[in-house]
């Protein structure tokens, strides 16, 4: 398989891949002899959910693993680790073949993650990839990693940290904090965390950037998700206009989050209901005594 060849996988929906593509990033991942472009190229795809499995996970850990092998590789080889541990945290092996990787493997991926991260002798950016895969599955070494990082007066580790608030809950002050970085890709994941979290003190910035001549388009498309999770029964007004846009990114981000909003306002108001019919007297017992778990 050469580079024109990796090229074109690249550029072409995973869904369309042959069905030999898993085995081919196997290859060039074991091949020592490969290009380095070639494998570090392979480490990209080889996470993709449709190829990913035991044999690439493995092989993942290896270069991981590896002080020998280079560090944008070894950086690589890490997160491409976690869309199958994600997965397998979400669906905790209740439906085994929706899950890419083994359970074995999950475990096995996991604690690698952690020894390394440990590691101070692993390169900065080998250690920034490896966190920010681990938190796909969060445990609870990753509130630790994640203060620390964000304490960090290293923008790279706090760019890191903010990242990982996406997926460990617990953050909601720092992510206030963080939205008003003045690096641009801090501020991009905070206004994503925000929106993750829901975080409601949030909401004047999130609507703010909404409102702003010219905030960036990732900007902007993150804004327009985080609105929709934050104030659901709010965001339609605000989203309205923007579902009109003449760019069609922002216009289809726009209508999605409005449907979202709708959906997220739909499950309140049931939940609202719930409570308005609750009776305390469904919880007695036959005696008349409040029901209790022992």
């Amino acid at each position: 398989m050469d580079q024109m060849d990796l090229k074109t996988l690249r550029d072409t929906p995973p869904w369309e891949w042959p069905k030999n593509a898993g085995q081919m990033f196997l290859g060039i991942l074991r091949n020592r002899q490969a290009k380095a472009s070639d494998r570090l190229l392979a480490a990209d795809l080889a996470g993709d959910f449709t190829v990913i499995d035991d044999a690439l996970a493995d092989a993942l850990l290896s270069i991981l693993g590896d002080a020998a092998e280079p560090e944008e590789l070894r950086a690589q080889a890490a997160i491409s680790q976690g869309p199958a541990i994600e997965q397998a945290f979400i669906d905790e092996f209740d439906d085994p073949d929706s899950v890419p990787i083994s359970e074995k493997t999950f475990r096995k991926v996991k604690q690698a993650l952690r020894k390394l991260y440990l590691d101070s002798s692993v390169p900065k950016l080998v250690r920034r990839r490896i966190l920010e895969a681990a938190v796909r599955a969060p445990e609870e070494w990753h509130t630790g990693a994640i203060r620390s990082a964000y304490a960090s007066e290293d923008q790279e580790w706090k760019l890191t940290a903010v990242f990982c608030m996406n997926y460990v809950r617990g953050f909601d002050q720092q992510i206030l904090e963080a939205l008003e970085s003045a690096a641009p890709e801090i501020h991009y994941q905070a206004v994503r965390a925000a929106g993750t979290w829901e975080v409601d003190a949030a909401w004047p910035h999130v609507t703010a950037l909404l409102a702003s001549a010219n905030p960036g388009k990732d900007l902007m498309l993150a804004a327009i998700e985080a609105v929709a999770t934050i104030r659901p029964r709010e965001a339609g007004t605000i989203l309205v206009d923007l579902a009109d846009s003449e760019d069609e990114d922002i216009a289809d981000a726009a209508n999605e989050a409005m449907s979202m909003a709708e959906g997220l306002s739909d499950s309140e108001s049931d939940e609202e209901d719930d409570e308005d019919d609750y009776d305390p007297e469904d919880d007695e017992d036959e005696s008349g005594n409040p029901e209790t778990i022992h």
